[in-house]
């Protein structure tokens, strides 16, 4: 997927989300669908890149949490993902890896699947065809995916007798359109049902800034080190504004019931973790989309800095002060209010504050940086650490131009 742009410059990221329901009607899950834009219908690819970029969409442009809440999300994987060729980024505890139909059995595969479904990841046979092999995952599946509207629908005795010899496993009906479909399902006790009649999916769609192709190769190879380099890592972070707000969102997702929240970048990738920091740089990669305008990114990193800079005057630490400015310079930039990211970002508290009512020494930071910007110049005379932030700022922009031109 290439995302769409939107009229400032931004990029427009979008991720399909189809719900799974109980027999009761309430929601139990959502299947996360590749989709290229706003009016797609159907996902048009099911390949590693659709894959990847769904991956990154819901887990670090929208955050899962706002993606699905406390529910479980099934998201198709190909061969690459499930023989271990490519890293999953995230842990099993939200998540239900699809085996889709199209991907053929082999010891490679088989070997991969299992390895994912001992480290505690759920698996979902999708569109599953009786006689392709895939059978021989039951014993590792959690689920089995039954197409009722274009599915080979002869040999449905057979197969729901086979899966109920496991007792772990729940039967999904999917694409389920007419009446009499559910009534199928309901005729064989299926537990959860997915499918037009009971609801189409939705597209969700976000503003974003998306990391620069450069940054994500550099810090790939950063983390590609065998001794990596903790503080370059966080300097190539913290120098891309979308990459910050990206670990950011993903160390949202590990937080979930951690008592830890983050006040730096540092922070952040500390709580991810370097192995999931690569994973999801390698990903980026796949993720071939275009970066934010170089003036875009000028003004953020120069507001990050400008923060930062100013912050001891306020007796504010420097580090959550450069965080303070990155989310609310691309808050500007996407046209939201600051303190609609807060629930994005597992913040510490002095941060949240001051992204949502300005209150603490931050937020005396960013109404002294708002002012200033505004050309108030107030009790205090920024300008000095106003052109330090610009050419601190420039450099980093220009550094990355040269590496890009080499």
């Amino acid at each position: 997927m290439r995302s769409s742009e939107s009229a400032d410059g931004t990029q427009l990221v979008h991720v399909g989300r189809q719900p799974i329901f109980d027999v009761h009607g309430d929601v139990i899950a959502y299947e996360l669908l590749f989709r290229g834009s706003m009016a797609a219908v159907a996902a048009g690819r099911q390949d590693t890149y659709a894959t990847s970029t769904v991956m990154i969409n819901a887990f670090t442009e929208f955050g899962i949490n706002e993606v699905a809440g406390d529910r479980f999300c099934f998201i198709n994987l190909t061969r690459e993902f499930l023989a271990g060729e490519l890293p999953l980024p995230f842990g099993p505890a939200q998540v239900v890896l699809e085996v889709l139909e199209t991907v053929e059995m082999d010891d490679e595969v088989i070997a991969g699947i299992t390895k994912l479904a001992e480290a505690g990841y759920r698996i979902a046979l999708d569109d599953f065809v009786w006689g392709a092999g895939h059978e021989q995952l039951f014993s590792l599946a959690s689920y089995v995916k039954l197409d009722l509207l274009d599915g080979d629908l002869s040999h449905l005795d057979e197969v729901v007798a086979a899966v109920r010899q496991f007792p772990n496993i729940q039967l999904v009906a999917e694409r389920l359109e007419t009446d009499e479909q559910v009534a199928l399902a309901d005729h064989y006790g299926m537990e959860l049902r997915q499918g037009y009649a009971l609801s189409r999916p939705q597209v969700l769609t976000a503003s974003s800034l998306s990391p620069s192709r450069l940054r994500r190769l550099e810090l790939v190879n950063a983390l590609s080190a065998p001794d990596a380099d903790m503080p370059r890592i966080v300097s190539i972070i913290a120098s891309d504004p979308a990459l910050s707000l990206r670990v950011l969102r993903a160390s949202n997702s590990v937080a979930a019931g951690h008592a830890n929240r983050v006040s730096s970048v540092r922070q952040a990738v500390v709580m991810v973790g370097l192995k999931h920091i690569r994973q999801w740089a390698m990903l980026m990669v796949l993720d071939d989309v275009g970066g934010a305008t170089e003036e875009h990114m000028l003004g953020v990193l120069t507001r990050a800095r400008l923060c930062e800079n100013v912050a001891q005057w306020f007796g504010a630490a420097p580090d959550a002060a450069f965080m303070a400015g990155v989310i609310t310079g691309v808050a500007a930039v996407l046209g939201i209010p600051p303190a609609a990211m807060t629930e994005q970002f597992p913040l510490a508290p002095a941060v949240a504050a001051a992204l949502t009512t300005g209150s603490g020494r931050l937020g005396q930071v960013l109404r002294a940086v708002d002012s200033y910007e505004r050309g108030e110049l107030g009790t205090f005379d920024l300008a000095p650490q106003y052109m330090d932030a610009v050419r601190w700022s420039t450099r980093a922009l220009d550094a990355s131009n040269r590496l890009a031109a080499a």
